[in-house]
């Protein structure tokens, strides 16, 4: 089926497809917010709303693909594009938080970096046929888990629930998603390179 669907002129309106692209059309969504005059949106009003955003849009990724498995609607269109608009939200959002100084450009450039580096690998790794050597690991899951969090708390930037003072927390699980992002690409380099080296002999 899934081959049947990536001859379908139609697989760019799939329902689990459409999702994927609204996390695409969430960037401008989230970026625009903070460029609202102050006399429509007040600073706390515009990070509430952009944290909703992020959170609503970046629920999508599990929805649409228990959408693409339970309506047999999976492609592999869907598979790049998938991965593809996880990247540009993290990306995008991070970008915001520096901006914002709720971020270390330092924090931006690594994570950023290695999710263009890692792209490549696996791009390249599929052409010489080891794409499953860079295959996810459960660091970078947990890399993904920690963004995941450490985005929507700094873009709240203030005290949750009378309790939880979201910019430290955010700031300190933002640094783990960088450091498990370090460890994540030594991992997948150290997978890669064998792979490499026997190829180009």
């Amino acid at each position: 089926m899934a081959n049947a669907a990536c001859h379908n002129p139609l697989m760019f309106l799939t329902i689990p497809t459409i999702m994927t692209w609204t996390r695409i059309v969430a960037i401008p969504l989230i970026v625009g917010v903070f460029y609202l005059p102050d006399s429509i949106a007040r600073l706390a009003d515009k990070n509430l709303i952009a944290t909703v955003m992020f959170v609503l849009f970046a629920a999508t990724d599990w929805l649409d693909g228990y959408l693409a498995r339970k309506l047999n609607q999976t492609s592999s269109f869907g598979a790049f594009l998938d991965p593809v608009a996880d990247k540009f939200l993290v990306c995008a959002s991070l970008l915001v938080l520096v901006h914002l100084n709720r971020a270390d450009v330092f924090v931006g450039l690594i994570i950023i970096g290695r999710e263009i580096a890692i792209s490549a690998l696996r791009e390249w790794m599929a052409q010489i046929g080891a794409a499953r050597s860079v295959a996810v690991h459960m660091i970078g899951k947990l890399k993904t888990v920690g963004q995941m969090v450490a985005i929507p708390f700094l873009l709240y930037d203030g005290v949750l629930f009378g309790l939880v003072d979201t910019h430290v927390w955010g700031t300190v699980l933002i640094w783990i998603a960088a450091v498990l992002t370090v460890a994540s690409m030594v991992y997948y380099m150290q997978k890669a390179i064998p792979e490499i080296r026997a190829r180009v002999k």
